[in-house]
């Protein structure tokens, strides 16, 4: 991907991802967890671009680190860079779906439920010469793809960063918490916050930290923070680990119908905020014609409910 007009020089979009997410957050020690990557090949790929273009990008010191001037000057062209080629893969990916009849719809777990299950068979009667390819993402994933092009439209678990897209909620779901059948609260119909503040909660670096948040409803209403627990990057690796009595987790009312497990027990929480769906899709005219016969069969179904 040529960056400069003149074509000096080739700079991939992931080292001007990289660079981007170091200026924005002047860390790379925060940086790198974001980016998943480790902080010494961050700083070797933000080194390597400052020799290409011969200028230093950051002033780095044992307590700060400061963009320069010329640095300033790339963040901006960076972001506008990476936009456009943003919506150029998304336009590219999006016209290639529709010329092949196929509808990509991206969700995470249980993504829309049962209303989402409904949508897909009215809109393969409605269109029987198109293909549906559900694409799951990982926590909080689902927005992103849509931006990348990777799917056409997809179902939001709110809160989430819908910039760019429209979304409009379409259901709701109580949050319910799994914990080990031995659990002493599994003997309770129902459970409160207060029952499980003490309890080791399940998080997750793959989501956006508001969205961590909100799932662990942090901060209390007492204003402390949840116990944290063990790490996972999808949820089965979570539900392992709260069968395995290793911490609780906080999850939707169609987890708890779709993710049965043996040593499992998942009950209703009273007290806290129910989930928001949302059905989501690009605001650009997406070039998949599609998206909106899918779109108008979501919202009249989330009507009848």
């Amino acid at each position: 991907m040529g960056f400069d007009s003149g074509g000096a020089m080739d700079i991939d979009t992931r080292v001007l991802r990289y660079f981007v997410a170091v200026a924005e957050r002047l860390s790379f020690t925060q940086a790198a967890k974001e980016l998943f990557v480790s902080q010494p090949s961050l700083s070797r790929q933000i080194r390597q671009l400052e020799t290409r273009l011969g200028t230093e990008l950051f002033t780095r010191s044992t307590t700060e680190v400061r963009l320069t001037r010329a640095g300033e000057v790339l963040l901006d062209a960076a972001r506008r860079h990476l936009a456009d080629w943003r919506r150029t893969t998304h336009i590219v990916r999006a016209t290639a779906a529709g010329d092949r009849k196929v509808l990509r719809f991206g969700f995470v777990a249980t993504g829309g439920g049962a209303l989402a299950r409904r949508a897909r068979s009215v809109f393969a009667q409605r269109h029987p010469d198109a293909t549906v390819e559900p694409k799951r993402f990982p926590w909080g994933g689902e927005a992103d793809a849509l931006r990348h092009g990777l799917v056409d439209v997809a179902f939001l678990w709110l809160p989430a960063d819908t910039s760019g897209l429209h979304a409009e909620i379409i259901a709701t779901e109580t949050r319910w918490v799994a914990m080990a059948r031995t659990h002493p609260l599994a003997a309770s119909d129902s459970v409160t916050l207060h029952d499980i503040r003490d309890e080791p909660l399940m998080w997750t670096r793959r989501a956006p930290t508001a969205w961590v948040d909100w799932w662990a409803v942090n901060p209390r209403p007492d204003g402390s923070e949840p116990v944290w627990g063990p790490e996972n990057d999808n949820v089965e690796e979570m539900l392992e680990h709260v069968a395995a009595a290793d911490a609780v987790c906080i999850g939707s009312e169609s987890m708890a119908a779709y993710y049965s497990h043996p040593d499992l027990t998942w009950r209703p929480i009273t007290d806290i905020d129910p989930l928001r769906i949302a059905i989501a899709w690009p605001h650009d005219d997406t070039p998949n014609p599609l998206v909106p016969d899918f779109v108008r069969i979501v919202r009249t179904l989330a009507r009848q409910d």
